[in-house]
């Protein structure tokens, strides 16, 4: 039993490592999943969204904005887990399966993948906490353990304690904490460090804060404090709608929309000798991914700003493929006519 070593980029652009399971572990992998799956859908709640059947991160996005604007504004917990997926303590994930699963079999399983060694070339390491990204289990691990370390800590014992009104929305370790009143999420922010330390977590400092996401008050303009945040690689704002109501909206947070526009331009500059219909084959399914995430209503202007940045690096690189191969704008549209890139739509109009 043991796993191939890998590199993943971070959100701040730092490298992660990632374990790549073999194919044997891969399929009783699966099978475990197949078999737990059904246990803890029954036992997780509404409010979690990530790697669940018939989830996903849309809908995470779709159930924030309509507590948030139900409650016309909260005062918001905006978390960071510090390196979750590395600091899992084993023993206790494995306590916590006990709970639910009588076969011990199963949960000797699950720990020989946790304690397996990560071959990295002539390297062999093995990790004592942490649940390894990339294998097929782990999401579902995460999810279990997150469970009883915050939602049922928020429902059974935080919830029943605050005066207004609250809510938790979560994806994985993404995860924001809503309440109508400025004390409650102060007092919940002040306990949930002390939750997640009995469980081995830390909050990031840097990247943890309140804010305070609410309407502008009648009379400001929404540059007037309006707090903003960012949530599954959107920023979350409130501004008044064509009609004049205040709405909240979503556009593409900052780095994630820098970083898309670096891969499109490093993906051009590798490939800029490729033969123009396979490079124009390769970008159409990079945007169409793109407009398939981060297509939704109030977003346009981000993802046409992602579709006018690939026409113009293409451009680019093309013009490099040798001293005699510029590319002049009226060559280029001549080419688009042939090789067309998909148009930025918006493919989510309900979220």
């Amino acid at each position: 039993m043991s796993w191939w070593g890998a590199d993943g980029v971070a959100e701040d652009g730092s490298q992660r490592p990632l374990a790549i399971p073999i194919l044997e572990d891969k399929l009783v992998q699966r099978a475990v999943v197949l078999l737990l799956t059904p246990i803890y859908e029954q036992d997780f709640y509404e409010f979690s969204y990530g790697f669940r059947p018939g989830r996903g991160a849309h809908d995470a996005l779709h159930a924030l904005r309509e507590q948030g604007m139900e409650l016309r504004g909260v005062w918001l917990v905006d978390a960071d887990i510090r390196g979750f997926f590395d600091s899992v303590n084993h023993g206790l994930l494995q306590q916590i399966l006990r709970q639910r699963v009588n076969d011990g079999g199963i949960v000797r399983l699950v720990g020989k993948w946790l304690n397996a060694g990560i071959q990295e070339g002539s390297s062999l390491t093995h990790p004592e906490t942490g649940t390894p990204q990339g294998g097929v289990i782990s999401p579902l691990l995460s999810n279990i353990f997150l469970h009883t370390v915050l939602d049922e800590w928020f429902v059974q014992q935080v919830q029943p304690r605050l005066r207004g009104r609250s809510f938790l929305i979560r994806y994985a370790d993404d995860f924001v904490i809503g309440c109508e009143l400025e004390d409650d999420a102060r007092r919940v922010l002040a306990v949930l460090a002390k939750r997640l330390a009995k469980y081995g977590l830390s909050l990031h400092p840097d990247k943890t804060r309140l804010v305070q996401f609410r309407r502008p008050p009648r009379g400001k303009t929404e540059a007037e404090g309006n707090g903003t945040f960012d949530f599954l690689g959107f920023t979350h704002y409130w501004t008044r709608s064509r009609r004049g109501f205040w709405v909240i909206k979503r556009r593409t947070a900052r780095k994630r929309l820098r970083r898309s526009m670096l891969a499109l331009s490093q993906w051009c500059r590798r490939n800029r000798h490729e033969p123009m219909a396979e490079q124009h084959k390769k970008l159409s399914q990079k945007l169409r991914g793109h407009y398939g995430y981060y297509g939704i209503v109030g977003n346009f202007q981000a993802i046409r700003a992602v579709y006018q940045h690939t026409r113009q690096v293409w451009r680019k690189w093309l013009s490099r493929r040798s001293w005699r191969s510029y590319v002049t704008w009226e060559r280029f549209l001549e080419l688009e006519e042939i090789f067309v890139l998909p148009a930025p739509r918006i493919v989510h109009a309900n979220v």
